[in-house]
């Protein structure tokens, strides 16, 4: 099942034995939590892309006319004799945001650029199937991060995961994590807004979600997690303007992913019942950035 929720340094167990253990998994709808214990204010305005789709639906429904006329006229046409336009079912389909490719949902993250962190230059590079499909693959395999992310198996179980996100609307970017030129990290980092995790807790409009792995199993256990987790949310912040909080939902039951959430400057909100999990929903805000300073801080 696809992860929802951040995976850094996973351990060797589901329960994860080394210091920065991070593993998701993606929620589902239809599963509704038990009990809700954030304390965030819920927020009920529409995402933009929402509201400017539901608009652009209104602004072509065909214009009334009189009963002995031949013709409908067109969206937004005014001649009286203009002809009945072919139906469009692609404009029916809400939320499919696919029409409107003129908007990036994460402010194009392949092109955030590389970020210095204490642990060497770190970027995020935009997975491509034909490209890395095999060392994805691998990583998922390893029992460790298989646990969480239950995408172990052959190369295609992966490709399965991946293909929708790389040729999807651009709400989730899958990207490998490059340390000094190397590839050695998964992420996912995607509008939570616009997942059905947002059925789970109360999204607000742009908020932003990360998944993570570390693929090796030398760069675990040794801090990474949490400069990472630092490093992509401080990115996320810095270059989508429109966005207030980064969330994660972590495994409740793996207490050094969420510690690692803590070291990098999330705090806890609440636990929430996914469909494949109990999570901690980890938060870290724009507003906070400044008071709930990392602990590893660069």
């Amino acid at each position: 099942m696809p992860p929802t929720d951040a995976s850094t340094d996973a351990g060797t167990t589901p329960v994860a034995a080394d210091p920065d253990g991070i593993s998701a998994h993606a929620s589902e709808p239809g599963h509704r939590p038990e009990s809700s214990d954030c304390q965030d204010t819920l927020d009920l305005r529409l995402p933009d892309e929402l509201i400017a789709l539901i608009a652009e639906q209104d602004t072509s429904r065909p214009a009334r006319t009189e009963p002995d006329e031949g013709h409908r006229g067109a969206s937004g046409a005014t001649h009286p004799e203009a002809p009945a336009p072919q139906a469009k079912t692609s404009l029916i389909k809400p939320p499919d945001l696919t029409a409107r490719a003129e908007h990036d949902l994460l402010d194009d993250v392949g092109e955030w650029g590389p970020v210095t962190t204490g642990s060497g230059v770190f970027q995020l590079v935009p997975a491509r199937i034909d490209r890395d499909l095999a060392l994805i693959s691998r990583w998922m395999n390893d029992p460790a991060v298989a646990a969480f992310w239950e995408l172990s198996g052959p190369d295609e179980v992966t490709e399965r995961h991946l293909r929708p996100q790389v040729e999807g609307d651009g709400r989730s970017v899958p990207c490998l994590g490059v340390l000094d030129g190397r590839p050695m990290s998964y992420w996912e980092v995607y509008r939570a807004d616009l997942d059905p995790l947002a059925r789970h807790y109360p999204a607000r409009p742009h908020d932003t979600g990360i998944h993570l792995l570390i693929g090796g199993v030398a760069n675990r256990g040794r801090g990474l997690g949490t400069t990472l987790l630092q490093a992509v949310s401080d990115l996320v912040l810095d270059h989508r303007p429109q966005c207030a909080r980064v969330v994660a939902e972590p495994d409740l039951r793996n207490t050094p992913s969420v510690s690692a959430f803590l070291s990098a400057g999330f705090r806890f909100s609440a636990e929430v019942d996914l469909p494949d999990k109990r999570a901690a929903l980890m938060v870290r805000d724009r507003a906070l950035r400044a008071v709930l300073r990392p602990s590893h801080s660069q």
